[in-house]
């Protein structure tokens, strides 16, 4: 068979990327901003030296504990998906993921099953009610950073919607990532996958914006490289 110019050319790049261990360029996930956007939100969010530890954060909501942030996936609150009938969860679920199933007779609120385009580790994850532990959803902005960066001091009301916020500060992840990142911040974890590296550094960035969260001097040290990753 033969080879067309461009094809050996392509080879031979293949060839000289082994041999000097250079990376090929990542491709960006889906929905991943450009540099300047990135940019734009290093630029404007606030930033501290060090998280603070205030205590108090208790986000139990057994009789005794402090509930913190309300109850998990509540639909009390106001806000994009509050008061609509189904649960925060359900409503990121039937955003983020394709091929969705509904529970019959839900009003297309409960979500059975469907395929996430996971944008931390870059993998297709299978989602089903029956194992739905494997596909939690992540609160970009941690709820215990965000305690002890400022929401300590929040309003309740306000701390609900924080932790129900289905349009900036929720995305579904496997269990593996969830459990990786726990409350880590940007400087103390990164999604897995890189090209994921500047969809979740502007999501985090955003959130911080958008509730004048600050972030620490360590975790705009570490987003500061990645926007240099980022589609121009």
């Amino acid at each position: 068979m033969q080879l067309t110019a461009l094809t050996v050319l392509a080879a031979l790049v293949t060839a000289l990327s082994v041999l000097c261990g250079c990376a090929q360029p990542a491709i960006p996930a889906p929905g991943s901003p450009g540099r300047a956007e990135v940019e734009r939100l290093l630029a404007s969010v606030r930033v501290v030296e060090a998280r603070p530890h205030p205590g108090g954060y208790e986000r139990g909501c057994r009789e005794g504990e402090g509930c913190v942030f309300g109850p998990a996936w509540s639909d009390d609150y106001e806000g994009t998906g509050g008061h609509d009938g189904c649960d925060t969860r359900n409503n990121v679920l039937a955003r983020q993921l394709t091929d969705i199933g509904y529970r019959p007779g839900t009003r297309d609120c409960v979500v059975v099953s469907g395929i996430l385009a996971d944008p931390y580790t870059g993998t297709s994850v299978t989602f089903t009610k029956s194992d739905a532990g494997n596909v939690p959803v992540d609160h970009v902005y941690p709820l215990a950073a965000a305690w002890d960066l400022g929401a300590d001091a929040w309003p309740q009301q306000r701390r609900v919607r924080f932790a129900n916020d289905i349009d900036f500060n929720l995305q579904t992840t496997t269990r593996t990532a969830n459990q990786a990142k726990g409350d880590s911040t940007p400087a103390e974890w990164l999604p897995p996958s890189r090209p994921g590296h500047c969809f979740y550094a502007a999501k985090y960035l955003a959130v911080a914006i958008r509730y004048d969260l600050p972030i620490t001097a360590a975790d705009h040290a570490a987003l500061q490289p990645i926007a240099l990753t980022c589609p121009a």
